[in-house]
């Protein structure tokens, strides 16, 4: 399949994300963006993808939860159950799921919800300084420890409402990114300053995607490993407006967590 997707250029000019209001549920960016349409293979048909090689798999995890929007229902029952995936998926010996995005593409039920709009723009969550400073802020005395060994942030993202109809999930090999292709941008929260990359275009790229995604699927990546010994460490993904999504498709619903996890 071709579409596009949203990439950012090269200017020079610093680049800012900020969120703010309830819930951090308003974004505004800078920046010049620039949409290139490539090819975007089915991931369902790949069958040797893996999270050190790719920076990305999909696995089959039921979940027992009932109510996505309920705070609390997703710290007692989906929290442990991320926790006991990533162990399994990554060999982690340690792993702490430290927060969570809901998203949705209908604007009437972000605004009732106080969730976020999906992003229709590549980016990789965390860089090279962020990764480790994430310890530092949620690890406290432990964390400078803890930096010793190797460790990871992993995210796993999934369909709220199935299947996923429209704007899927698309993920770029690991292997295809050249470290220049990642572009610093400064995150800006109401009570802290991070970092995330924004990608690049290079025609050599390759992208993925998973059609139709169903609530007991979930996509498991890396976003940070500080090992540099040629396992998958940063993977771009992006949100895209897919060109088979039938009129009146329902908007997306999905959830992201993320996670540390320690080896």
């Amino acid at each position: 399949m071709q579409a596009e997707i949203t990439y950012t250029r090269d200017t020079g000019e610093k680049l800012v994300n900020e969120t703010f209001g309830p819930n951090n549920i308003r974004r505004r960016s800078s920046g010049m963006e620039e949409r290139h349409r490539v090819d975007i293979a089915d991931g369902r048909e790949a069958r040797d993808l893996a999270l050190d090689g790719n920076g990305f798999v999909l696995v089959e995890h039921r979940t027992a939860m009932h109510d996505f929007f309920d705070a609390a229902e997703l710290k007692r029952v989906y929290y442990p159950e991320v926790q006991n995936l990533i162990g399994q998926v990554a060999g982690a010996q340690r792993v702490v799921v430290f927060d969570h995005t809901l998203r949705s593409g209908d604007e009437a039920e972000r605004e009732a919800k106080l969730v976020r709009e999906p992003v229709l723009s590549a980016h990789n969550d965390y860089t090279e300084w962020s990764g480790p400073q994430r310890v530092r802020d949620l690890m406290g005395a432990e964390a400078e420890r803890l930096l010793e060994r190797r460790f990871a942030i992993i995210q796993v993202w999934r369909a709220i409402a199935d299947p996923i109809r429209s704007n899927p999930l698309a993920m770029a090999d690991a292997r295809s990114v050249d470290p220049q292709d990642l572009l610093v941008a400064e995150r800006r929260y109401p009570n802290r300053v991070g970092q995330t990359y924004r990608l690049k275009y290079n025609p050599a790229h390759r992208w993925f995607y998973f059609p139709q995604m169903k609530r007991d699927e979930a996509i498991v990546f890396k976003v940070y490993d500080s090992a540099k010994d040629g396992r998958a460490r940063f993977t771009p993904h992006t949100s895209f407006q897919d060109p088979a999504t039938p009129p009146g498709a329902p908007p997306r619903q999905s959830i992201e967590a993320r996670s540390l996890a320690f080896f």
